[in-house]
């Protein structure tokens, strides 16, 4: 059972779900855990070992409805129509200039409605739809999904994506190959203009900053939009094939300008003075990772995976110094940073092309580090994290929505992460 049920959630993630595939999930995770979700405390009946599935499916369930309860701007009264990820919980800080972790909170939506089937996380989908671009604090008349940061509008297409390889609604991909089309892949280059010779801008009023965090998502988006195509009828003049193209031009550009094939490292990115700044940040290595592995996926060509490999390598043995786990991260953009590496690093460790005893490495990494942010890091009472992976926040106090997006993110990342073949 416990394979079983494993298998068909991977499956629903990787080759595109659909409703009544997820619904049949459903009733098999409720057979299979014999509980009821969504009680805050139901996730800390003990410690987990190992890959409990009972454990890593209350524990993200008491999170999901945390966020729910906490940062979903209708769950307040006197808000009923604000279909928004508020920035503080519990009506802490309503400011609407948070505008990419939006689509971050959309995503761990999706997450839960793939793990659980509930009408609940269905129905927050047009809601976001409807409030997302409605709170966006710089939408333009024309498009109120715009944003001045390249990297903003492509975390909305990569949810929109997800929600409708979730869904089968074509609105969500339709949105999301217009934002790439319209605004995203348009900032590409010039490709005759030393030293950067094209790349992905990073901000639209800044057109010669090139950064890891607008190209590796840019490549991803590209290479969904070229597996998604076929299963949308009005696609538009621009060919399917005309997407791996730039996906591969994307990624080239990202692993030939800002990786370092020695060590593994994904820079920062390269600034409007052409040099590259050499700070590493873990949703860039989860991005470039990511990139080179929905190319390999596509392609069959062995390097995307070993550069995806080496990538991840990197942040597991250069950057997890924190008793074997990365950097608190408590607020602000860097609170979402960790969360977006696990999301594309459950993948790679699921991959069954990885040579066996990096699965395994890969794997015990995951599960100590959710080991050690379920068992310090939240809150019981609440359910809340606030990016200490050793210290979980007082019951009364406020969380800020990026830490606690990043441990959702790990804690879904664990509900699908595939046992180990026997050796």
């Amino acid at each position: 059972m416990d394979n079983t049920v494993a298998h068909g959630l991977y499956k629903i993630r990787r080759n595109g779900p659909r409703a009544i595939f997820m619904k049949n999930t459903f009733f098999i995770l409720i057979a299979l855990m014999g509980t009821t979700f969504g009680h805050a405390k139901s996730a800390h009946r003990g410690k987990p070992t190992g890959i409990d599935r009972t454990y890593w499916h209350q524990t993200a369930e008491g999170m999901s409805q945390a966020l729910l309860r906490h940062f979903w701007g209708a769950s307040f009264d006197g808000y009923p129509t604000r279909y928004y990820f508020n920035y503080g919980s519990d009506l802490s800080d309503l400011s609407t200039n948070h505008y990419w972790p939006q689509a971050h909170a959309m995503d761990v939506i999706v997450d839960a409605y793939i793990r659980t089937g509930s009408q609940q996380y269905a129905d927050i989908f047009p809601l976001w739809w409807e409030g997302a671009p409605a709170y966006n604090f710089s939408g333009k008349e024309s498009d109120p999904w715009w944003n001045e940061f390249v990297d903003d509008m492509e975390w909305m297409a990569l949810a929109l994506l997800r929600m409708h390889e979730t869904t089968g609604d074509e609105k969500y991909f339709l949105k999301a190959k217009q934002l790439y089309d319209d605004w995203i892949w348009p900032t590409w280059g010039p490709e005759d203009e030393d030293p950067w010779r094209g790349g992905i801008t990073w901000k639209t009023d800044v057109s010669k900053s090139k950064n890891a965090c607008s190209n590796g998502p840019a490549a991803i988006i590209a290479a969904r939009i070229y597996r998604q195509f076929d299963q949308v009828k009005k696609t538009g003049s621009k060919p399917k094939e005309a997407y791996l193209e730039e996906a591969l031009k994307i990624y080239g550009w990202l692993r030939q300008h800002l990786y370092d094939p020695a060590t593994g490292r994904v820079f920062d990115n390269m600034n409007i003075r052409g040099r590259i700044d050499p700070a590493v940040y873990t949703y860039n290595s989860g991005t470039f990772l990511g990139a080179a592995h929905e190319l390999y996926n596509i392609t069959g060509s062995e390097h995307y995976l070993t550069e995806a490999i080496h990538a991840a390598n990197y942040v597991l043995d250069s950057m997890s110094n924190n008793g074997g786990v990365l950097s608190d991260a408590p607020g602000g953009d860097g609170g979402l940073f960790h969360g977006i590496f696990f999301r594309y690093f459950v993948k790679l460790a699921n991959e069954p092309d990885v040579a066996y005893d990096t699965r395994r490495k890969f794997h015990d990494y995951m599960t100590h580090c959710a080991t050690v942010m379920a068992s310090n890091g939240v809150n019981p009472a609440t359910m809340l994290y606030a990016g200490r992976w050793w210290q979980a926040p007082a019951t009364d106090a406020s969380v800020v929505l990026t830490p606690h997006l990043t441990g959702c993110m790990l804690m879904e990342a664990m509900c699908v992460l595939e046992p180990l073949p026997e050796q």
